[in-house]
């Protein structure tokens, strides 16, 4: 089994993800038809449960694009069915100290690195040689940083055996680091938010990790690479599409006026 982030990373390349949140088969085909490395089913916030995601998987596989989801919660239900699905990498949310960490990873992982169930019903037809130890080496396993409590715990948490990345939601964080203080929304500027955001990243290469960051523009997302980050996530499919639809009727209105 291969997947194509890590297949990028050993070659010392930089990911671009694309995230969708639109539930459906034909927008998903779209996204992946567009230069990204990685695309990810967010299937915490929004709309898509399973019967969406995997149609949508379906129609992404021809791309060859590492194929990923953010599952509802840390929940062995949910990781081991999109896996089972087909997805080549795993972003959980709220990750908050080593236990949940070790947990999370525990059901990514087959025996005797974890305690994943065998049944990898469409798996095994989405991916040649697709086997237990091949999966365990494939899966990437990304645990969300974005509380205060995970700050506190971080060092713990990047220890974790069979872990590959920290994944950065900034807007959760900002609300765990400044105890409610500061509005959620991406790409911060706040000496404060910068800061926590270097040091996660730090923390997660200084512990063999990769590091990966949210960022609502591609401008952020180019400053995300320059500090070092591993993946970068830019563009989602309903932000997309609300953009492209207000500029092309803004630029109507306007021609007519």
């Amino acid at each position: 089994m291969k997947n194509p982030l890590r297949e990028l990373w050993d070659r010392n390349e930089i990911g671009l993800n694309a995230w969708l949140n639109i539930g459906h088969s034909f927008s998903a085909e779209i996204m992946a038809n567009q230069d990204f490395d990685a695309l990810t089913v967010d299937c915490q916030h929004g709309p898509i449960d399973y019967s969406s995601l995997l149609p949508m998987f379906q129609a992404m596989r021809a791309s060859g694009k590492a194929l990923m989801a953010r599952v509802p919660w840390r929940d062995p239900t949910w990781i081991m069915k999109f896996l089972d699905a087909g997805a080549t990498g795993i972003i959980c949310p709220m990750v908050n100290t080593a236990e949940q960490a070790e947990e999370f990873v525990s059901y990514l992982r087959y025996p005797p690195h974890g305690q994943r169930s065998w049944g990898p019903t469409r798996a095994l037809f989405a991916h040649n040689d697709y086997s237990k130890d091949g999966a365990n080496d494939a899966v990437l396993a990304f645990a969300m940083i974005e509380t205060a409590e995970a700050m506190n715990n971080l060092e713990a948490i990047a220890k974790t055996p069979h872990l590959d990345a920290l994944y950065i939601g900034p807007s959760d964080l900002s609300l765990g680091v400044s105890n409610g203080a500061l509005p959620p929304k991406l790409d911060r500027e706040e000496p404060e938010m910068i800061e926590a955001i270097k040091h996660i990243l730090g923390v997660a290469h200084g512990n063999g990790l990769r590091a990966a960051l949210h960022c609502g523009t591609p401008e952020y997302a180019a400053r995300g690479v320059e500090w070092g980050f591993d993946l970068v996530t830019v563009g989602t499919d309903s932000a997309i599409l609300a953009q492209g639809a207000a500029a092309t009727a803004k630029k109507f209105r306007d021609l007519i006026a």
